[in-house]
């Protein structure tokens, strides 16, 4: 099957390049209020799960152990930029456990997203360390999960560990799905990552938006997640980062985040729905232009909050000496 063309680049008037991809739209009872492409085929959802893996972190009881308000459930749902707002949260919070860095097992990485933060790092002579890694808020909310529960901190990341397996049984709980072994891979940050459809993803997300059809403990928290989230988005992401602005824009409204691969997951809890889409060829910039234009379309009629998602349904192209080349624009509008 071939999936739609959701995003076209243009230049000298002429579509140059496009991006296809599949986009599924759910309500908490299932419905799906608009499906486009191959939405019933499992896609590894990636970072786009990280609220998902964090549940167990505010349903064991550590995040109320260790004093965890919004900022650091922001962080724990994060693919963040490394910025030192970032970096200094993560270790406060394994302090609170009395942990440290040591016991991080995503690995170290350069920031990837931000010349200046690469640059100021550079700068320091400092090499980057376990908590520069995007997915360190994640994991340090594996690892107080861990602490608190009795469970042992090292290995966490293992699909064995106590903690791995109390997240796939939450994942097939919120998306009605069981994971199959072939949908089983590891992740960028060495962190099992499992692969489920868009529809059943969309439909997660909409449950967790609303609460329905949940547990009462589980309802709680994934609210309570959503929430600090919505309300620091710059601890779940960056500054200048795609997820940041279309939180701020939605203003408690939106929740919106983004997975390795071309994938983004979102939410509009007053209207009960979840949204999970992929760019088939893995580009960010093509899931960030095909949820901006299902955003419009959904959202569109609001006029205040509408015209400034439209403003994120295109994107000038230049070139480096500032003239305009073309555009990017989503087509699914």
């Amino acid at each position: 099957m071939n999936n739609p063309v959701l995003v076209e680049l243009t230049r000298g008037g002429m579509v140059e390049s496009v991006h296809r991809g599949s986009v599924a739209v759910v309500d908490a009872s299932g419905k799906s209020l608009l499906s486009l492409g191959e939405t019933e085929k499992p896609v590894f959802a990636r970072s786009a799960m990280k609220l998902i893996q964090a549940l167990p972190l505010v349903e064991s009881g550590a995040a109320d152990a260790y004093g965890f308000a919004n900022k650091e459930l922001s962080l724990a749902c994060a693919s963040h930029s490394s910025e030192a707002g970032h970096t200094q949260l993560a270790q406060k919070m394994l302090r609170a456990a009395r942990l440290d860095e040591p016991d991080l097992e995503c690995g170290a990485h350069w920031p990837l997203f931000g010349d200046r933060t690469r640059l100021e790092l550079a700068q320091s002579g400092a090499l980057p360390t376990a908590l520069h890694n995007n997915c360190s808020g994640k994991h340090t909310g594996f690892l107080c999960c861990a602490k608190h529960s009795g469970m042992k901190t090292s290995g966490y990341t293992r699909a064995d560990h106590a903690l791995q397996r109390d997240i796939v049984g939450t994942i097939e709980n919120v998306v009605s799905e069981k994971l199959l072994p072939d949908q089983c891979g590891v992740d960028g940050c060495s962190a099992p990552t499992f692969a489920a459809s868009l529809k059943g993803f969309a439909h997660g997300y909409a449950r967790l938006a609303t609460g329905v059809n949940l547990q009462l403990t589980r309802a709680s928290a994934a609210k309570r997640l959503m929430t600090a989230c919505m309300a620091e988005p710059w601890y779940m992401a960056g500054t200048d980062r795609f997820c940041t602005r279309v939180m701020e824009i939605g203003q408690g409204r939106i929740f919106a985040k983004v997975g390795a691969e071309g994938v983004y997951i979102a939410a509009i809890p007053e209207l009960g729905l979840g949204i999970a889409l992929k760019a088939d060829d893995g580009a960010e910039r093509a899931a960030e232009m095909m949820l901006a234009g299902v955003l419009q379309k959904l959202l569109g009629e609001d006029v205040a909050l509408g015209e400034k998602i439209s403003s994120l349904t295109h994107r000038d192209l230049r070139n480096w000496n500032g003239i305009l080349t073309g555009q990017m624009r989503a087509t699914v509008l």
